[in-house]
């Protein structure tokens, strides 16, 4: 395994970054449409009876489209505005240090048979942190462990598998779920120009994962990891201070402006309830509709506006927010951190916005969903299938925007002409993402998480992260594959308005 994963991590290693990775395949794409064009290639689209035929990007209308279209592509990107409004109030929540308050609230006083459990399902709160979630919970978790005497190797093993491993479910919505559902929107519009996913459309399905994850890493990890780390420490024990890092237990100050921050969610939610209940609301869609409303459609804002309102009440009581000032500049930070990612989506806009001119997506999708109508393969096998095969790939590409990028645009559409909704190709892919990225060297937290193991385990390596590492990641994927085709046999919708079948 060791020598499959050290093969795996150079052949990675070559991958150039994935803004270049975007921009080469537009040029492949440019040379893939002029061929198809050439050869005449079209099909017909079993959802409308139209033929489609490939468009070639080099033509002297495709060169127009590629210099006409670049800034359209860019600031028309679906994903673009949600993350943005997203995190404006998020990061007035997590700059001005709310989410880690309550991170380390949540974990301060752990029974220790509790601990493992406890640092799971925190990680999965974490996640509204983005990626910062994984410096926030990889020491607290190992802070968390060596309170109940137990090693931190382990504390750090959970709190990665668990922000890493269990991908973007949470409990609670967050920035991921507006850039998922944005993606899935463009793809699914190649098919249907008004299909429009929600930031919520796998909510459900999200919860109920989070708490099946929390319990799967619990016990694998009471099972195979923590028996494994115990005979690890018998012939190299741990150093004694893993992280040098402040106890987790919060000051007066910060468990008063937890408290108020919880009032005010509190009261937020209650007004934003109270403001729906009259039929004639106008957050109330045509006939009275909470699920095709425009406080469904506009799930984006008044996630924004809570974390606005939570995170300033925090600020102002620690301290971190002292004027009206402080709140853009913390907003500022936040859009910050956002750079790389807004970097990412000028080259995946560019490269998708091709993909649907030159109509490659749709004759990918309309063929693959005709072979899969030719062999009548069930659709059970054909979930399974796609799982496995993004979870291959994900050893190589962790980027999980960056690979619904690239598989989304084909595997939407793919799906919708099997009767399949793009919600529920949405949710196979966070299934088939996840686990695999805290395995592969290729994932940059890898990196995090070992240099936090070797704090208290110098001579751990490579080696050692991803042994520990392997069996939540086999057992995970299982666990996940087998919910899901559980929850869509059931007919279980995924979130508000999200029916899976």
């Amino acid at each position: 395994m060791l020598k499959f994963m050290d093969a795996v991590e150079q052949l990675g290693n070559r991958l150039p970054h994935p803004f270049w990775l975007f921009m080469g395949l537009s040029v492949v794409l440019m040379l893939v449409s002029a061929l198809l064009a050439a050869l005449d290639v079209s099909a017909v689209s079993p959802a409308t009876g139209e033929t489609i035929k490939a468009r070639n990007l080099l033509s002297a209308e495709g060169l127009e489209l590629i210099l006409g279209d670049l800034i359209k592509n860019f600031i028309t990107f679906p994903p673009l505005g949600l993350i943005l409004v997203v995190m404006l109030g998020v990061a007035i929540a997590d700059k001005g240090g709310l989410l880690t308050a309550v991170m380390r609230s949540m974990l301060a006083r752990v029974p220790a048979k509790m601990v493992t459990f406890t640092v799971a399902l925190t990680s999965m709160f974490a996640h509204i942190a983005s990626d910062a979630a994984f410096i926030v919970m990889i020491p607290l978790g190992m802070i968390a462990f060596r309170s109940v005497g137990r090693s931190p190797v382990i504390g750090a093993i959970v709190a990665y598998v668990a922000v890493g491993g269990a991908g973007s479910v949470s409990p609670i919505i967050e920035g991921s779920d507006a850039v998922y559902a944005g993606l899935t929107t463009a793809a699914a519009q190649t098919i249907d120009p008004n299909y429009v996913v929600s930031p919520v459309a796998n909510y459900f399905f999200g919860v109920v994962s989070s708490f099946v994850l929390a319990i799967s890493i619990t016990i694998v990890t009471e099972l195979i990891v923590a028996r494994r780390v115990e005979a690890m420490n018998k012939v190299i024990p741990d150093l004694t201070d893993p992280t040098g890092i402040p106890d987790m237990k919060l000051n007066p100050i910060e468990r008063r402006g937890v408290r108020r921050a919880g009032i005010a969610a509190a009261i937020f939610m209650a007004l934003l309830v109270l403001s729906v209940v009259p039929q004639a609301s106008p957050l109330r869609g045509e006939g009275g509709s909470i699920v095709d409303s425009p406080l469904m459609d506009n799930v984006a804002v008044f996630l924004m506006l809570f974390f606005a309102v939570v995170g300033i009440v925090y600020g102002k009581t620690v301290g971190t927010i002292r004027s009206a000032r402080d709140v853009p500049d913390l907003m500022g930070q936040g859009v910050r951190d956002l750079v790389p990612v807004i970097v990412l989506f000028f080259a995946v806009s560019q490269f998708l916005g091709y993909f649907k001119w030159t109509n490659v997506g749709q004759l990918v999708a309309i063929g693959g969903a005709n072979a899969l109508n030719s062999v009548d393969a069930p659709v059970m096998l054909i979930f399974v299938g796609a799982i496995l095969l993004i979870s291959i790939m994900n050893l190589l590409l962790t980027s999980g925007i960056a690979m619904w990028s690239l598989i989304g645009p084909v595997l939407v559409p793919m799906l919708m002409l099997l009767n399949i909704y793009p919600e529920t190709s949405q949710a196979l892919f966070r299934i088939a993402d996840a686990p695999t990225n805290s395995l592969t060297p290729m994932s940059p937290y890898f990196v995090i998480a070992l240099e936090f193991i070797r704090r208290v385990r110098p001579s751990a390596g490579i080696g050692t992260l991803m042994s520990l590492v392997l069996p939540l990641t086999v057992i995970n994927l299982a666990v996940w594959t087998l919910m899901f085709l559980g929850w869509y046999a059931l007919g279980i919708p995924l979130g508000p308005g999200a029916p899976v079948r």
